[in-house]
C-alpha cells in the first residue's frame, strides 16, 4: 500500500488499483477515518489516494488565485478522474458540503458510500445512493470491509 497526499505531486504508475477517501475532513468535527481506512489497506498493493492535507490553514482565502488553495483543489479534482474506487464518508458530525459536491461528481462511477444515521443530508444523500445503484455502508467499519472487499476483487482483474 501507498499513500499519496497533498500537496505532493500526484503521480500514479500505470495500472495502479487505487481509492480516493472522500468524506468529512472538518477539522474538530471530523476524526480522522482516513488514518484507520489506510490502517486497513497495509496488507493490498492500492494506492491510496488522501486528501487530508497536514499542513491545511482554515483562513487560506477559498479563490483560483490563491495557489495553495487551487493546488489542493486540483490534487482532489485528478485524484478522484485517476482512481479505481471512490468512497465516501459522511461523519454524523459534520455538515461536509464539499463531500456533497464530490458525491454529484462521482455518482455514476465506482463507489462507496457510507452516510451514518444523524448526518444533517441522510436523506438526500440516500436517494442519490438509490437513483445510481452506489453500495451503502452503515458504519466506518462496514465501509472498510466492504471496500476491502471491492479491491481484492479489483486486484485480481
Amino acid at each position: 500500500m501507498i499513500e499519496l497526499r497533498p500537496p505532493d505531486p500526484f503521480v500514479l504508475e500505470p495500472g495502479t488499483i487505487s481509492v480516493f477517501l472522500a468524506g468529512s475532513i472538518e477539522m474538530g468535527a471530523a476524526i480522522d477515518w482516513q488514518c484507520r481506512v489506510k490502517d486497513a489497506l497495509q496488507d493490498l498493493d492500492v494506492a491510496v489516494l488522501n486528501p487530508r492535507r497536514e499542513a491545511w490553514d482554515a483562513s487560506w482565502p477559498q479563490t483560483p488565485d490563491f495557489a495553495p488553495f487551487r493546488e489542493q483543489v486540483e490534487w482532489e479534482l485528478v485524484a478522484q478522474e485517476a482512481a479505481s474506487l471512490v468512497i465516501f464518508y459522511f461523519a454524523p458530525d459534520t455538515k461536509s458540503p464539499i463531500t456533497l459536491l464530490e458525491l454529484g461528481l462521482n455518482a455514476r462511477r465506482r463507489s462507496i458510500v457510507c452516510c451514518p444515521t444523524g448526518y444533517w443530508r441522510k436523506g438526500n444523500v440516500d436517494m442519490v445512493c438509490r437513483r445510481y445503484g452506489l453500495p451503502q455502508a452503515e458504519t466506518l467499519d462496514d465501509l472498510i470491509e466492504a471496500l476491502r472487499l471491492e479491491l481484492r476483487g479489483l486486484l485480481r482483474t
